[in-house]
């Protein structure tokens, strides 16, 4: 059952009443606005009825004055609610918080709002008849109410470089991420996110497929031991195997007795962990993980592992925010490169972590930067570079100032296309030092600039405030039932309403449509040209070809054909000869595609015809005030398929961008399949040619390329148009015409959430533009 409400019975001395509560789904959330009603119905018994009421006003009472105390804003700071405090004293880590932000003091009234307007809604819900055709699609905008939106900020850099104890740093959790010098570099991929279900730490292990283990442990017979993959590759036998590994067979090393401490691998299931404390939980995912130097273990199964998500409670900063800890990208497991290139791209924050010392010429953290996911490629829409180890010092702040300069620096000159699609406001620096966090030391802004990182992620939280959300969903589909009723009882009737609403949605769409059209046909104009231009790319593949032949040319050319055209060396910059080759139409669309589906947190595609799409409802409010809540739930369902279509749109710009090099992976495939097969005298010129053959006989790929791209920009058109046309036709529809249905009384509840909307109005007005 709940753990808190199981806690607040224990020590109310009510632990009889567990089996009720859990039974009937009382939660943290609900506990607080139980009505008299429902407690009658809870405990019919007259004495347990009196005990637990007196106790249940006796806790309101003790919030309500605790609200209102500074004490309890410094409680609330950083782990997100007094609770959270208490625990964290009972384990000794108790620390100096820092002081609260306006949006942190208000979050016990949004809490509180959300589960009110949660409490209403449900019983709406309850009373709704969904044998009718408004009543069920009234119950499935209920339904659509509940999201769990979600900012991803990925943290990059080498092993060693802080990210770890960042990370621990930012969240306030001293012990959660294993930190400390490494003995090995892994392909671990580390979510770290709210635990909104209970106030444990909790751990999800998600394992690669145990066909792709061995996969891995056949392609080791085929390397040389001077090779970067096999180096890798034994060094994740050694972990898993140890000694064992040597002079056995694939087969053998698949034996189902290698695996009985994680019978989970050969089920391809995920393991869980829980514990009660974030040092516990460090400990136990350690060998899941990376090991410590020093430590010892008698099989690490790090070498298995896809992913761990780690859910931490009472955090607020993690409340609408997942941190992704990411290692590089060089790991020759399949579903681990492609997870990896994945959450790339959907990262809108790039946090890269690199030793102040080195900052500017620390080769793995501008790595990132040239990978093609951060800019028109990924949904990044800022970038920050995070200069560790800030040592205190007397001259301190100088030196911060001369880091900053040098890496503002070296961005402007890494990647030219980079530094123009993010300004100055988009890519940031800043100088820290987890370590003085950790070890509970005040901490300044200038000198140590961790409460700005933590201002960042707050701010990011209150740009997907879930009570929001929910509260702006809620008031419109109050209206529309409210509305309707009294469209029922023979109030409202507005014919000419409707045929305003459809004349006016008619001409949005052709002005959305005219538009996706235009993009379309200027995409067209520039891929064209950058097909004709296809010779440049072909000068940079012979350029790579033509290098001086050597032992290590040639390796790496065999690691590159091996992995379909792309090979991260284990020292050195990736190479990818599809994007070489692709060039020609990237960068011929770059500066159109940056325009046309532009990262920033407004979303205006296509030159905002997307953000200006509306049915022009406020006129017809104010000459048809006896349909005004009806129109009322339109615009909120205009604001919500506008928040649909931009989520889309985020998603598929970055398929429709990526086509043109994966179309060209495809026509190529052929090509490397036929250098993966040469070998002995002469191998070299011998892959060189293929390659350069294959080239030249298949340049209608270009062609095919942009064609590719264009007819996934017209599904794209299809979809935004469809999805328009669809709902807002579908909602003007059961808004006024729907046959009667009985629909219950909700005027009690409008009135109860139009102030948490108007609030909410009014937040929108005030927020400063981006």
């Amino acid at each position: 059952m709940d753990e808190f409400v199981k806690n607040k019975l224990l020590e109310w001395q009510l632990s009889e009443l567990e089996e009720r509560f859990e039974a009937n789904k009382v939660t943290e959330e609900s506990l607080f606005f139980l009505t008299e009603n429902d407690i009658t119905e809870l405990l019919p018994e007259v004495g347990l009825r009196a005990r637990f009421r007196h106790r249940l006003e006796q806790f309101k009472n003790e919030q309500n004055k605790r609200q209102e105390t500074p004490e309890f804003y410094a409680q609330v700071s950083l782990s997100g609610s007094s609770k959270g405090k208490r625990q964290s004293d009972l384990h000794g880590e108790s620390s100096e918080r820092q002081p609260p932000t306006k949006r942190q003091r208000d979050s016990v009234k949004e809490t509180r709002i959300l589960s009110e307007v949660k409490h209403i809604m449900k019983e709406v819900k309850d009373h709704i008849n969904d044998k009718e055709q408004l009543g069920a699609f009234i119950k499935n905008k209920i339904s659509d109410l509940e999201t769990d939106k979600r900012e991803l900020v990925g943290v990059f850099g080498r092993t060693g470089a802080g990210k770890s104890s960042l990370i621990n740093a930012i969240i306030n959790e001293m012990n959660l991420l294993p930190t400390g010098p490494t003995s090995a570099c892994t392909t671990v991929m580390i979510k770290v996110e709210a635990n909104t279900r209970s106030s444990k730490y909790e751990a999800e292990i998600e394992f690669i497929k145990k066909e792709e283990w061995d996969d891995e442990l056949w392609s080791l017979k085929k390397l040389k031991e001077a090779d970067d993959d096999y180096q890798s590759l034994d060094e994740k036998l050694s972990a898993l195997y140890g000694e064992e590994r040597k002079d056995k067979s694939p087969e053998t090393l698949m034996e189902p007795k290698y695996f009985k401490n994680i019978p989970e691998f050969l089920k391809s299931k995920k393991k869980s962990l829980e514990c009660d404390t974030a040092q516990e939980l460090s400990q136990r995912l350690c060998i899941y993980t990376k090991p410590e130097d020093g430590k010892r273990a008698h099989q690490w199964f790090w070498p298995l592992v896809k992913c761990v998500t780690v859910r931490v409670p009472h955090n607020e900063l993690l409340q609408h925010v997942t941190l992704m800890d990411l290692p590089g990208n060089g790991d020759c497991n399949k579903s681990r490169s492609e997870m990896w290139k994945q959450i790339v791209g959907d990262c809108s924050t790039v946090w890269i972590v690199a030793e102040i010392k080195r900052a500017a010429s620390e080769t793995d953290a501008w790595e990132i930067l040239k990978s093609g996911l951060i800019g028109n490629g990924g949904q990044c829409q800022q970038i920050h570079f995070i200069c560790s180890m800030s040592d205190p010092a007397d001259d301190r702040v100088t030196k911060n100032k001369e880091a900053k300069e040098k890496v503002m620096n070296k961005f402007h000159t890494v990647n030219k296309t980079l530094s123009e699609q993010f300004s100055d406001k988009d890519f940031k620096v800043f100088t820290v030092s987890a370590q003085e966090v950790l070890k509970r030391k005040r901490v300044k802004d200038d000198d140590n600039e961790i409460p700005k990182l933590q201002d960042f992620l707050q701010n990011l939280n209150e740009c997907h405030s879930e009570t929001d959300i929910y509260v702006t969903g809620a008031y419109g589909i109050l209206s529309l039932i409210e509305g309707a009723r009294c469209r029922n009882e023979g109030v409202g009737k507005a014919d000419g309403v409707c045929e305003a609403l459809e004349k006016n949605m008619t001409e949005q769409l052709d002005q959305v449509k005219k538009a996706v059209e235009k993009a379309i046909k200027d995409f067209e104009q520039c891929l064209t040209e950058g097909v004709k231009n296809s010779q440049t790319s072909e000068e940079k593949l012979k350029t790579f070809l033509d290098s001086d032949g050597n032992t290590i040319v040639f390796k790496q050319l065999q690691a590159v054909v091996r992995k379909n055209g792309i090979h991260k060396p284990k020292n050195g910059e990736e190479i990818n000869l599809n994007t070489m080759l692709a060039s020609c139409l990237t960068d011929s669309i770059d500066k159109k595609f940056r325009k046309t589906f532009p990262n920033d947190v407004k979303s205006r595609y296509f030159n905002g015809v997307i953000s200006r799409f509306s049915l022009d409802t406020k006129p017809l409010i104010q000459e048809n005030l006896d349909v005004k809540l009806q129109l009322i739930f339109l615009q909120t369902e205009e604001e919500r398929i506008k928040a649909k279509l931009n989520k889309i749109i985020l998603k598929e710009k970055k398929v429709i961008y990526n086509s043109l090099t994966e179309t060209i992976m495809e026509s190529m495939q052929k090509g490397y399949d036929a250098a993966k097969k040469i070998s002995g005298k002469d191998a070299l010129e011998n892959m060189r040619n293929t390659l350069e053959t294959h080239v030249s006989s298949n340049r209608n790929m270009y062609e095919n390329a942009k064609k590719t791209m264009l007819e996934k920009m017209d599904e794209l058109k299809t979809t935004i148009c469809k999805e328009l046309k669809e709902t807002m036709e579908h909602s003007i529809k059961l808004s006024f015409k729907a046959d009667v249905c009985l629909l219950p009384d909700v005027s009690e509840h409008l009135k109860t959430v139009q102030p948490f909307y108007d609030e909410v109005k009014k937040r929108e007005r005030e927020m400063p533009a981006q």
